[in-house]
């Protein structure tokens, strides 16, 4: 048998991250294997072993290669935008990754987080970056906003943008007169009532 060709740890990363994102392309995470994954770029099992620790690792390194497109996707969105539409734009983006990346968004939603050590904290840092984004946005829209309720509002709001996302890849918003509800306007809806109740709100200190 040949033996398996020998890869740099950087060479050997870029190829496992490329082979993931082929698969999961159009093949759920749960139907892809170490075997598999060794098979197509070349090594042995025991080398991925070796370089991710597990294959739990190595899937949290898929993780972060997916929030990290999501944030390229959401920071032009938030240059130079007034805060209304930021949320908005903000919303529609994070309902459209989906939908172009449903295998990536089950994995990263499904499969646990890291729970400690390099890769929790990048995950944990990319994940508060996008809760600043919607907290700073709504004390943009609404400067009496203080620091704590921005907090709890903005992780209240995403909270219900993500779970409209995910009824809606999994078609779970049900029908309107045989019509099957559509995200982009329930996120629109979500959206203008958070908005206008915070804007004519008079208990913010």
């Amino acid at each position: 048998m040949a033996r398996p060709r020998q890869h740099a740890p950087e060479a050997l990363h870029a190829q496992v991250m490329a082979a993931c994102d082929d698969w999961l392309q159009s093949n759920p995470v749960h139907a892809l294997s170490l075997r598999a994954l060794a098979r197509e770029v070349g090594c042995a099992p025991s080398t991925l072993l070796k370089l991710y620790g597990s294959f739990g690792n190595l899937l949290q390194h898929v993780n972060i290669e997916t929030l990290a497109r999501l944030r390229m996707v959401i920071e032009p969105l938030t240059e130079g935008v007034a805060p209304e539409r930021q949320m908005r734009s903000l919303a529609l983006a994070y309902w459209q990754f989906a939908q172009r990346e449903p295998f990536r968004w089950q994995l990263l939603f499904d499969y646990p987080l890291a729970q400690e050590g390099e890769l929790d904290q990048r995950q944990s840092d990319m994940i508060e970056a996008l809760f600043l984004r919607v907290e700073n946005g709504l004390k943009e829209y609404q400067p009496a906003l203080g620091d704590l309720e921005a907090r709890r509002l903005g992780r209240t709001l995403w909270g219900s943008v993500h779970g409209l996302v995910q009824l809606g890849l999994n078609e779970r918003l049900g029908y309107w007169q045989s019509q099957q509800l559509e995200v982009p306007e329930l996120l629109d809806q979500l959206l203008s009532t958070i908005l206008a109740g915070l804007k004519h709100r008079s208990d913010i200190a």
